[in-house]
């Protein structure tokens, strides 16, 4: 997937089965990640370099992307103003 413009592809980190103190999860209280690996990366509006690249892991918005399943695996696809961090 090559995306266009200021787009990243981004790849959902899997969401907590556990907590710290050992409490199990259930799916149905389970939070969405906010964390992800970038896959791929666009390249740039308007003459700006993009910021993020290939691997990094990022922070970005509860609400942030377009959901995306491609060949059995969750993507998101953002902007990169989503995008709140590089870890």
């Amino acid at each position: 997937m090559k995306p266009i413009n200021d787009r990243v592809v981004v790849r959902p980190a899997a969401a907590e089965e556990m907590t710290q103190g050992g409490i199990i999860i259930p799916d149905t209280a389970k939070e969405k990640p906010q964390r992800g690996e970038v896959i791929s990366v666009g390249p740039g509006k308007d003459g700006n370099a993009m910021t993020v690249n290939v691997g990094d892991v990022v922070l970005y918005g509860k609400y942030a992307g377009q959901e995306l399943n491609y060949e059995g695996v969750d993507y998101l696809i953002m902007r990169e103003d989503d995008i709140l961090v590089i870890l």
